[in-house]
């Protein structure tokens, strides 16, 4: 059986709160204890924009992305907040309409979820 976790970066990503490097970290650490699971790192609000493919970020979420069961997406509502384009993303980054509605409907399927 494949287990599917949620990560959720959720809020500002600056000092104290978290931010994609942080959630990045928690998902690789995730993977290599449970490689039987899908791990999935939703960010929603302005942490958005740390998704950016210019981003200091933007070289581990590449190398994020060629992981198998590890994928990263993001909120178009918080993207379109943000004033970014889905095409301003690093490449392999997945978006949905509404984060908010994404985790529940993930949860309903029976997915774990952690919020950081």
């Amino acid at each position: 059986m494949t287990w599917r976790l949620l990560v959720h970066l959720a809020g500002p990503g600056t000092e104290p709160f978290p931010d994609v490097a942080t959630a990045l970290q928690v998902a690789r650490n995730a993977h290599e204890r449970m490689s039987d699971t899908i791990v999935e790192v939703i960010v929603q609000g302005p942490s958005v924009s740390q998704l950016a493919a210019d981003g200091k970020h933007a070289p581990d979420i590449a190398a994020l992305h060629g992981i198998p069961g590890i994928c990263i997406t993001a909120c178009a509502n918080s993207l379109h907040a943000a004033g970014l384009a889905p095409d301003a993303l690093v490449e392999g980054v997945a978006v949905v309409p509404a984060a908010i509605a994404h985790l529940a409907q993930r949860q309903h399927d029976g997915a774990a979820y952690v919020r950081l």
